[in-house]
């Protein structure tokens, strides 16, 4: 894989990210929460994207991965921020199709609305708009609002998942999925029934939410949270070659290059 460079902004943060260029819109991969670009949906996107001469980006949000800074120091709009500077920083004019795993479908709805006419599409897997409102109880939301940091059993990982009162307050304020999303591009939501963390449901709500008139959920029936087994990894490259190629042109549209 290419090797990791970095952006610099003018705040101090440093943002580890990855490009490939190529002809035709430019994939973004959105990772999830805690998660970063070294995962294996990320990879094989690239690895896609790279074969077929398509420019993709990879990039660690700051405080995660490879990119330095404090994870308690997060929040959906910082991190908005950095996916919005990186995408400026590219030397292509090209449009934007935008791939969000999990928090990262949440972002990538921020981020696609900032990107306005810029955005050409966008691909959920198993998002998870909102899950500050729907994921967190009562109670913990106030201990969340009383400035304390709440610690979650790891499923994927030794460690405990914490839940920092600014990102909490933060997702709070960016809520998407009480009124209309003003989006107009072609969206493709992939989920797994048998996701413990993301109701499938959520993708059928955001689906009713977004103003595109071309949205498509893909639910499978045995599909956990992380879709991430080889059939899934397959059906998501699938589904953003037939968004992304169309508006490549031939050469993208060809044979993969080896």
């Amino acid at each position: 894989m290419t090797s990791t460079s970095y952006l610099d902004l003018s705040d101090g943060r440093s943002i580890a990210y990855r490009f490939t260029p190529g002809t035709g819109p430019v994939i973004v991969f959105l990772p999830g929460y805690m998660s970063d670009m070294a995962g294996s949906k990320a990879a094989a996107l690239f690895e896609m994207a790279r074969a077929s001469g398509l420019p993709c980006l990879l990039f660690d949000y700051s405080g995660c991965g490879e990119s330095p800074g404090d994870f308690a120091d997060g929040t959906l709009t910082r991190w908005k921020q950095e996916v919005l500077a990186l995408v400026a920083a590219l030397e292509t004019d090209e449009k934007i199709v935008l791939v969000g795993s999990s928090m990262g479908g949440w972002l990538m709805l921020m981020a696609g609305l900032a990107l306005g006419d810029r955005l050409a599409g966008l691909v959920g897997i198993a998002p998870a708009p909102d899950f500050t409102e729907w994921g967190i109880p009562q109670m913990d939301k106030a201990l969340l609002a009383d400035g304390e940091i709440l610690f979650e059993d790891n499923p994927y990982g030794p460690e405990p998942t914490p839940t920092h009162p600014g990102f909490w307050a933060d997702g709070q304020a960016n809520l998407m999925l009480e009124g209309e999303i003003a989006i107009d591009a072609p969206v493709r939501l992939l989920h797994g029934q048998r996701d413990p963390d993301v109701p499938f449901e959520i993708s059928l709500k955001l689906a009713e939410k977004l103003r595109s008139a071309d949205v498509q959920v893909t639910l499978i029936k045995d599909g956990d949270h992380r879709l991430s087994r080889d059939a899934d990894i397959r059906l998501l490259l699938r589904t953003v070659a037939e968004l992304v190629l169309p508006l490549a042109g031939p050469r993208a549209e060809g044979t993969p290059e080896s």
